[in-house]
Formats: structure tokens, sequence, C-alpha cells
């Protein structure tokens, strides 16, 4: 039985912008993008070019930024986190309906 190598482009497209909002979202939370590339053990060149869709997000930053958040992989890859209207300096979440509605949980 032959074996395929593993592709370090394993993460499709979508995959892709789920990570590198969640990015976004620690950016805004830090201010800059130095502590989160040394938190991350990544240099901030590699970030970039993965922000600027040069570099293809790859499976091990996807992995590191999980494991960062305290989150399961899969709910990153899958846009789960952030969750929409969550606040990226606090983390408070508004719980109300488009009509201002509290949403119970």
């Amino acid at each position: 039985m032959s074996r395929k190598p593993i592709s370090t482009e394993s993460l499709s497209l979508e995959q892709q912008e789920h990570v590198i909002n969640a990015l976004y979202f620690l950016r805004v939370k830090f201010e800059s993008w130095r502590p989160i590339a040394k938190l991350l053990h990544f240099e901030e060149a590699s970030l970039a070019d993965v922000r600027a869709k040069r570099r293809s997000v790859s499976a091990n930053l996807a992995f590191r930024l999980a494991k960062l958040l305290g989150i399961g992989v899969d709910d990153l890859l899958t846009g789960k986190w952030p969750e929409p209207g969550m606040c990226p300096r606090c983390g408070y979440k508004d719980t109300r309906d488009a009509n201002g509605k509290r949403i119970s949980r």
C-alpha cells in the first residue's frame, strides 16, 4: 500500500479565511501583530504573508492558534470563533436579536 504525502495546503480556502478572520480579531485585542506572532512562535513576516495571501494558512498555524485561543481546531476552521457580535477587547457577546430582544441560551 503506497502512502500519499501530507499536503502543506490541506486547508480549504474557506477554512483559511476563518483562520485569517480569527487572527484579525486578535489583532484588535492586542493592538499589534508582534505579540500574536510571539505567542504563536511565528515570524511576523510569515503572518504578514498569510494575511496578504502570499502564503497559505498551514495546519500548524491553525493548530497553534486554536490552542492559544483555548478552542477546538474544528471550531476555528468552521468559523465558530469568534462568534458574531463578540467584542475583541473583552469577549462580551451581545445576545440580542436585530429587534433588540434578548436571545435566551
